[in-house]
């Protein structure tokens, strides 16, 4: 009996131990965690091949292309302007800017013209007797003569004789002084050669202006450059002639 009782309880031991065994190998074998995929959110563009634009941000200051500084080539007073001359006040292409006051050159110049008048005159009796050919041309000429407007152009001489003549007499020297003194007589008024504004006036009406004078500065508004600088990164990206747009920060106007 002793025998058997040792022999189940030994039975009885041995399973207790494949059953804890088998428990404990049971409880190692853990599933594997599941592992969940994570879809994540890409957004694409359809490449499209052109012109990528090489934007450089710089600054620089904006002036007129077409700009004129007033200057006195003779003395006077200001006597006239077709607006009042002030820094902002526009004119058109052929108004009057600023005249001075030319009444005594004027007269001068009149006077210049009445003796080329009767220095002509004095020749015409010589030339009737010497040199006929050339008298008619003369006297057409002599009646164009007036001394409130611009000499006209001498008469073309066609003889060396006449020629000698008429030069000797002192004809041409003195037609020549008097041109002179039209075209100082034109200085006395300088007319706007463009359309535009006045952006600089030194002087008002009745100023007596000094030869030299600085008057103002006039600009044509249509037309404008600026000056940009660029770094030498993008120096082989630009050449002479090429055209560029320019982007105003302000108001995104585009030139």
């Amino acid at each position: 009996m002793r025998k058997t009782l040792l022999f189940v309880i030994g039975l009885a031991i041995i399973g207790a131990a494949f059953f804890g065994a088998y428990l404990i190998v049971k409880n190692n074998n853990k599933p594997k965690p599941e592992v969940q995929k994570v879809v994540k959110t890409v957004f694409t563009e359809t490449a499209k091949n052109g012109t990528v634009p090489i934007v450089i941000p710089t600054q620089g200051n904006l002036i007129a292309k077409n700009r004129l500084e007033l200057f006195a080539e003779v003395q006077g007073v200001f006597q006239y302007s077709a607006h009042d001359f002030k820094a902002g006040q526009s004119y058109r292409k052929g108004e009057t800017l600023l005249r001075l006051n030319a009444s005594e050159y004027y007269a001068s110049v009149q006077a210049a013209r009445s003796e080329f008048y009767n220095l002509v005159t004095s020749l015409m009796p010589d030339l009737r007797l010497d040199y006929p050919e050339a008298f008619p041309t003369w006297q057409n000429y002599l009646a164009t003569i007036d001394v409130n407007k611009s000499l006209p152009a001498l008469p073309e001489i066609s003889s060396d004789k006449v020629n000698y003549f008429i030069t000797g007499r002192g004809v041409s020297s003195s037609f020549y002084n008097i041109k002179n003194m039209e075209q100082r007589l034109g200085k006395y008024g300088i007319t706007a050669p463009f359309n535009g504004v006045l952006t600089e006036a030194l002087v008002t009406r009745g100023t007596l202006v000094r030869q030299g004078q600085k008057l103002g500065e006039f600009i044509d508004t249509s037309v404008y450059e600026v000056e940009l600088s660029i770094g030498r990164t993008y120096s082989d990206l630009l050449e002479l002639g090429e055209k560029v747009a320019l982007q105003s920060v302000d108001d995104n106007s585009t030139y």
